[in-house]
Parts: structure tokens; sequence; C-alpha cells
């Protein structure tokens, strides 16, 4: 009992002076993950992410021993469910969620797992050849048949809907079809860095619509300050050279003599005096 205490001692201590260690603390759900591919995943991240599943009651008594002294940590305690690994690393939040992220891949379902999204069978044919399969296809609710010599998928049918269980002759069906319905990887819920927790719903960005709005969001503002004649670094140019034409053609209209508009005053005066001597000589 002693001893059991002593080594319970010994890995707060060393879970604490993990996370204390690193700038950035994350929280992931590593349940259903194979033990083959969790080793695999961890070998990957070596170097710049450290990865270490733990026990979730030591990690809430880490969390409130660390909360004494970082500020907002004890915030991490709300994402402790399931099975957890810390995660610890010097990467940003943002780059940290997507090398997590990148880790995870499809996986055939084995049967009474929960359906994370709808599960559909598309329509057409299929690599099998006429047998027991169509029996098997169709007792999983797949509408399968034979046409011309081939089993075919007669619709698309949506076979499990998503939080329900899906059932263990469907599961084995699924993966003949080669439709792997599960993903294994490290689930990022939170990660913890100088004060702040974000979670996966603001670390989840989508690279390509953020720097699209941006492009968006400048085009706009550069558009405003130019309407506006706000002077900027990236105004103050385009404003001289606006001011510049309003300035010539001020003066043109007006018939102000400059440098600039002297050559440009005179080829008016010249096609207007065409126009003039075309309309005497009609007269």
């Amino acid at each position: 009992m002693a001893k059991s205490a002593f080594r319970k001692k010994e890995e707060l201590k060393q879970m604490i002076n993990l996370m204390t260690g690193n700038p950035v603390i994350g929280i992931a759900n590593v349940t259903g993950i194979p033990s083959a591919q969790m080793q695999a995943m961890k070998k990957k991240m070596r170097g710049k992410i450290s990865v270490k599943v733990v026990k979730n009651t030591l990690l809430l008594m880490a969390l409130e021993e660390i909360a004494k002294k970082e500020h907002n940590v004890e915030k991490l305690k709300d994402e402790v469910d399931g099975q957890t690994a810390i995660i610890t690393t010097n990467i940003n939040p943002f780059k940290l969620y997507k090398e997590m992220d990148a880790t995870k891949t499809k996986m055939p379902a084995k049967g009474g797992e929960t359906a994370p999204e709808d599960i559909m069978v598309k329509s057409g044919e299929t690599e099998f050849k006429p047998g027991p399969i169509v029996g098997e296809l169709q007792k999983a609710g797949i509408p399968a048949a034979i046409e011309k010599g081939k089993v075919v998928i007669k619709q698309d049918k949506t076979v499990v809907k998503s939080g329900e269980k899906i059932p263990k002759n469907l599961a084995v069906v699924l993966t003949r079809l080669g439709i792997y319905p599960l993903t294994a990887g490290f689930d990022l819920t939170a990660v913890y860095e100088n004060g702040m927790v974000f979670k996966s719903d603001v670390l989840a960005v989508d690279e390509t619509k953020l720097r699209n709005d941006m492009m968006l969001l400048s085009s706009r503002a550069f558009s405003l300050a130019m309407h506006l004649s706000y002077l900027t670094p990236l105004t103050v140019k385009p404003l001289i050279t606006k001011a510049h034409d309003q300035a010539l053609s001020l003066s043109v209209n007006l018939n102000i003599p400059t440098k600039e508009t002297i050559r440009i005053i005179l080829s008016k005066a010249y096609t207007q005096g065409l126009a003039l001597k075309s309309v005497i000589k009609e007269e």
C-alpha cells in the first residue's frame, strides 16, 4: 500500500514537471486508438510534440496543483474525459491542432461502435462476384442485386444514422465494401498557453477560408481608406496619384495652363475649333 502511494506521488510529480516545463499544454482524447497506431503516431511526432497517456484522476490532481501558479489552467479539467493523453510542446496551439489533426486516419468498424456521422452506402457496381454476398448485403439492409453478372447496389442507402450503434453484421459488410466509418487519431480537445485556453472549435481553423476572408477585408478596408482619403503607409502613394489626377482634370476643365496641362488644353481647343469650323461651314 505504501509503495503504491509512493508510486502515485512520483507519477503526479512527474506529470506536474512535464506540464510546467512546457509553454503549451494540450488535452487529447485517445479512446479507441490501437496500440500499434498510437506508437507510430508518437514516434512520428517525437522531438517536437510529447504525448503521454495518463490516468484521469492523477491528471485532475496535477491540474489543481498547477492552477495555484498558472492562471486559468484549471479550465482544462473540463476536457478530461475517456482515455486521456497530455500533450506538451512549444508549438503554438493552432499549429499543434493541425499537427494532431493530421494523425487521424479512417478505420473499419468492428460492431458496437457509435457512428460519428451518417453512414451511407452509395449505389453502383461492386467488385463482388454473384454469390452469398448478395444475401449478406441484403441482410445488413443494403439493397443489393445481381445485374448482368455483377453485384450492384440498387440505390443510395443510409444504413446507420449519426449517434446510432453500428451492428456487427453491418460492420463486416462495410469493411468488405471498403467503407471505414470510424476515425482514429489524437482528438485534441483543448490547449493552454499563457493563461488562455483554446478549445477545439476555435483551433479548427479553415486556413483557406481565413486567408480569403482576410484578403476580402483588406480589400474593403483599402477601398474605404481611399474613399475617405485616409493616409496610411499603403494608401499614401495611391492617394497622391488620385489627387494629382483630380487636380489635372480640374485644371484642364478650367483651362488653367501648367507644364502638364498646356498641351492637353491646346489639343482640346484645337478639337473644339475644328468642330466649330465644321458647324460654320454647314450654315
